[in-house]
């Protein structure tokens, strides 16, 4: 029996969950198998079994770490000193990265979380409602310190801003051509600037 303590477990852990999370963005969690999750990681099926109970654990892994280091990497910038703009930038590029670093788990995430029973999505929502209330607070941030418009939804605009980046990352994820850094210039861009050109002023 491996120790689950040991590095070579976690090695080989983050390496099933890594497969499982290919084989589920390809097929999705009902066309998947641990047969093909095995078959991903080049091991036999009850070889699986050292690293996920079921399919259904192996989904709530994969869901799991694709979200998990994200939302800490939101919580250091929304602790940040920096002003608004550069806050945003960072939301923009941390949450667009992690598609391209984590790839298919955290589209996975986003896809098949549904499939889990709720009890096991517990803690997939606390740290997505953790990220949103994060954003949002920057973006409160922002009104406070009169870098946004007075009356802005700060709710709203944080959802949008999550929306808009998951819609980009499911590209970014298909398409491994795509440029992640002109993706993400141009979203801030748009965000920042609207479609719009500025009113002139008198």
């Amino acid at each position: 029996m491996q120790n689950p303590e040991s590095p070579k477990y976690q090695q080989q852990k983050l390496a099933a969950i890594r497969a499982a999370a290919a084989v589920f963005a390809r097929k999705g969690f009902h066309g998947a198998s641990t047969t093909d999750i095995a078959s991903e990681m080049g091991i036999k099926q009850g070889s699986l079994y050292y690293y996920f109970k079921s399919k259904e654990e192996a989904l709530a892994e994969v869901c799991l770490y694709g979200i998990r280091e994200y939302v800490q990497r939101m919580e250091e910038i929304a602790t940040s000193e920096q002003p608004f703009e550069a806050r945003l930038l960072a939301t923009v590029t941390s949450h667009l990265s992690s598609y391209r670093e984590k790839n298919e788990a955290l589209k996975v995430h986003n896809d098949e979380r549904l499939y889990l029973p709720e009890i096991k999505r517990i803690k997939l929502k606390q740290l997505g409602s953790h990220y949103r209330e994060l954003l949002e607070g920057i973006f409160e941030d922002g009104v406070r310190d009169g870098a946004l418009r007075e009356g802005l939804d700060c709710h709203f605009a944080a959802q949008s801003v999550i929306g808009i980046c998951n819609a980009w990352g499911e590209l970014i994820v298909r398409d491994n051509e795509l440029d992640v850094f002109e993706v993400i210039q141009k979203v801030n861009d748009l965000l920042l600037n609207g479609f719009v050109p500025p009113k002139a002023t008198a």
